[in-house]
């Protein structure tokens, strides 16, 4: 049978049930009065007007004692816990408006794990134990996307960022390109490799419309060593080239800081020179941000 909720019965108010438990606990009303700061009349007269909502005696009253009734007993285990969640309730609700708790969603792009990100979210992890970080590896295009559809709060991207309409940009982090080569191909001796001795070689290369800033200058790197890359295959998600390169499948020119991956299949070899070198940057919508990606955002950019 579905029980109708009941509209006739009285509003409690949490100040009486408050003094309730005070007398219940005390079975004394001097005591409880202390307890509560208050003095002994108004604590009297509470407990009446709690009787009176409730429509029961709750505490029987002699010369010298003081007891609950069985109504009573019920009610003080009933508003213990109702005190008790309204209590957290407060709690959360306060630490939700200082950033102490909560969820944020944070996207980025592959390398970022391989650079200052995982001692960030740390640091991060320490200092705010109840935030939650809803991590989602993705490209810069696809973060940019989903920041302004709302469905992360933060991004970790590879510039240049043609459409900055209604973001913020920070610095976040800084790299440089190494060369990729199977562990077995002839140039993984040499202890020095160039950009201009892959001339020849086929090449695994990330989409240009999935990350176009990090695609361009592997493109300029090529160019300015007097050559066009054969690119064999455009693998999606730098661990996807990388895992291309480790079967021979062709070389890539990847970011240095994942240099250990997969590092018994494939040889990395840094390309000098600040023309190889790129920045990370922290992003996210302009205004006004949740305060738990905001306490994020802060560690991030210390």
């Amino acid at each position: 049978m579905v029980h109708e909720a009941r509209h006739d019965l009285p509003r409690m108010e949490l100040r009486l049930l408050r003094q309730f438990v005070a007398v219940a606990e005390e079975l004394h009303f001097t005591r409880a009065a202390q307890r509560l700061a208050m003095s002994q009349p108004p604590l009297t007269a509470a407990i009446r007007r709690l009787e009176e909502d409730v429509g029961a005696t709750l505490i029987e009253r002699g010369r010298k004692t003081v007891r609950l009734t069985h109504a009573g007993t019920v009610l003080l285990d009933r508003a213990k816990r109702l005190l008790r969640a309204a209590d957290e309730a407060l709690i959360a609700t306060r630490d939700a408006a200082a950033g102490k708790r909560g969820t944020v969603r944070l996207g980025y792009v592959g390398s970022a794990m391989y650079g200052r990100l995982p001692e960030a979210l740390r640091a991060f992890r320490r200092s705010h134990p109840d935030v939650a970080v809803d991590l989602h590896e993705m490209t810069t295009v696809t973060q940019i996307q989903r920041l302004r559809a709302g469905e992360i709060d933060l991004g970790i991207v590879v510039p240049p960022l043609w459409d900055m309409a209604g973001l913020q940009m920070t610095a976040f982090d800084r790299d440089r390109l190494a060369i990729a080569l199977p562990a077995g191909h002839p140039l993984a001796a040499a202890a020095r490799v160039a950009v201009g001795d892959l001339a020849r070689e086929p090449f695994i290369c990330w989409p240009r419309l999935q990350g176009p800033g990090f695609h361009d200058q592997v493109m300029r790197l090529c160019g300015d060593a007097g050559f066009t890359p054969r690119v064999v295959e455009e693998a999606h998600g730098m661990h996807t080239v990388l895992s291309m390169v480790a079967v021979e499948a062709g070389v890539a020119i990847v970011p240095e800081s994942m240099k250990q991956v997969r590092a018994a299949e494939i040889v990395y070899r840094p390309i000098c020179g600040d023309a190889a070198c790129f920045d990370l940057l922290l992003c996210r919508p302009a205004g006004e941000t949740a305060p738990a990606a905001a306490r994020l955002e802060e560690v991030l950019r210390r």
